[in-house]
């Protein structure tokens, strides 16, 4: 099957969510497919970019929008009526590039990755799949409370047209699919369950066991520019930490991911390590003896917990981001709700080793059997042939 793929952004460096799924996707994809892939581009490409995705692509096409383009466009999608996560990433002149691409190609189906690039192809006849992935409503929403005040006024009104958008989109594709229940029942349409769940996946020859000396008790790893990651970090460091401090007064964070934001930095202390970009972030889940992702806000799979479980580190996290991983609560992972349960809870692992090492080889286990990147992605190409031309 000759498949387009459109993407709102490169898929490489894997710093972030989309661009791991994106990626391992495109990779067992290509397995059966002839694969043309189009990413839109608002930054300086990676060196490497091409050179990681030319063995999986026939061809690759980066579609640079420039931040003057951005401008313009966030300005139109205030007028327009289309949440700023669309107006962001559209671009006419992107636009015209895809479309002449699919007279050239004349994909048999095409996958678009987010509602972000949902209008370049709305339409188009040709047979397509819109993967939501997450649902952004809900994330601005959960963001609406936590927000200054000056930008609440905005999120609500990116929320209610996120809503009717991600409505609108979904009789414009032939499939839709979403990374995990949770999500796709939180879709605003009436027969969202017919969307497919096309969970994440866990490259278990990389993420794996590593003997390495601990140096950190508690170790929170993610895009540390992304509100919801900043905002667990700030509840890790500020909340938290002092009060697992107060039994075990030598504990030590570690915060790893790229992009920290000046909050992020601010949190560095004596008993607080930000890193920013680590090379290789399998040190940095290997160094600590939990991990932890306290997450309040936000939505979707948290790729960091499948990581962690699968190089056998004791997890925690909330009932937000567990409701997503249809793990067996207190056997898989600990879930806390507020500060007092998760710094318990942390403890508790600190002082059993026992219980440490029995939750997390019940993690690993759980990873193995249910996260794979290539069962997962056939799932997905199946659905995609049964709708191509």
């Amino acid at each position: 099957m000759k498949l387009l793929v459109i993407l709102p952004r490169v898929p490489y460096p894997l710093e972030k969510g989309d661009k791991l799924r994106a990626y391992n996707q495109i990779r067992f994809l290509s397995k059966t497919n002839e694969i043309t892939l189009c990413a839109l581009n608002d930054t300086k490409l990676h060196p490497n970019a091409k050179s990681e995705l030319k063995p999986y692509c026939k061809r690759l096409y980066i579609l640079n929008i420039s931040k003057w383009s951005i401008i313009l466009n966030l300005f139109k999608a205030l007028f327009k009526g289309i949440p700023f996560q669309v107006g962001y990433f559209y671009n006419r002149k992107a636009k015209q590039q895809i479309q002449q691409i699919i007279n050239e190609v004349k994909p048999d189906h095409i996958y678009c990755q987010l509602i972000r690039v949902a209008e370049y192809v709305k339409n188009n006849s040709t047979p397509k799949t819109i993967d939501y992935q997450d649902v952004f409503s809900k994330g601005v929403e959960r963001r609406i409370a936590t927000s200054p005040f000056y930008l609440r006024p905005l999120l609500r009104m990116e929320y209610k047209r996120l809503l009717k958008y991600e409505c609108n989109i979904f009789d414009i594709f032939n499939n839709k699919t979403i990374i995990s229940a949770p999500d796709r029942d939180l879709i605003p349409h009436p027969e969202r369950k017919k969307i497919h769940i096309i969970p994440n996946g866990v490259d278990t020859e990389f993420f794996k066991p590593m003997d390495v000396e601990k140096q950190f008790e508690i170790v929170f790893i993610g895009n540390m520019g992304y509100p919801p990651n900043v905002d667990a970090a700030e509840y890790l460091a500020k909340e938290i930490l002092p009060q697992v401090k107060k039994r075990y007064p030598d504990a030590r964070l570690l915060l790893a991911g790229a992009t920290p934001t000046q909050r992020v930095k601010n949190l560095e202390n004596e008993s607080v390590v930000v890193t920013g970009w680590v090379d290789d972030i399998r040190q940095c889940y290997a160094q600590a003896k939990i991990f932890i992702a306290p997450m309040r806000i936000g939505t979707g799979l948290q790729n960091k917990l499948l990581e962690a479980m699968a190089m056998k580190i004791p997890c925690i996290t909330s009932p937000l981001a567990f409701s997503a991983l249809n793990a067996k609560k207190n056997e898989d992972i600990l879930v806390g709700e507020n500060v007092e349960e998760f710094s318990n809870l942390i403890v508790n692992l600190l002082n059993d080793n026992t219980l440490s090492a029995k939750l997390a080889e019940a993690g690993y286990q759980f990873v193995l059997k249910n996260y794979s990147w290539e069962m997962n992605t056939m799932e997905l190409d199946t659905i995609m042939k049964n709708t191509a031309i």
